[in-house]
């Protein structure tokens, strides 16, 4: 089994809780959820849809860059909403974050994600 590197970066927000930021597995990396927390203070960017779902690819290209990858090395992206009638917008801003050929992708509708967040994010690197 390949050994695992545990990936941390303070230009994302801290793991609270039983979990890393991301993990490394040979050439491929699970970050974990990402929600629209500012790192430096931990607190909610704001409540604006919009700014949230821009947060929260920040925060993953964070994680990414400190796995020694890029937005564009991830192959797999799960997206969580509290409101399905939000996904145009996360089309439109992901457009800004990627090109094709663009990851394997799922958004799903939840009740609800940690903090009161509308968007939360994770996926799966392969470098």
């Amino acid at each position: 089994m390949a050994e695992k590197q545990i990936i941390a970066t303070d230009n994302a927000p801290a793991a609270i809780g039983t979990y890393s930021q991301a993990v490394k597995a040979g050439n491929t990396v699970y970050v974990s959820g990402q929600i629209p927390l500012v790192p430096s203070t931990m607190e909610m960017v704001s409540d604006d849809f919009a700014e949230q779902t821009v947060q929260v690819f920040e925060n993953l290209k964070a994680v990414c860059n400190a796995a020694g990858g890029e937005l564009s090395d991830i192959t797999k992206l799960n997206i969580f909403l509290t409101d399905l009638s939000h996904f145009a917008v996360v089309n439109e801003i992901m457009g800004r974050y990627f090109s094709q050929p663009y990851p394997a992708r799922a958004a799903i509708g939840v009740n609800e994600l940690p903090k009161g967040s509308q968007v939360e994010m994770d996926a799966i690197m392969v470098l």
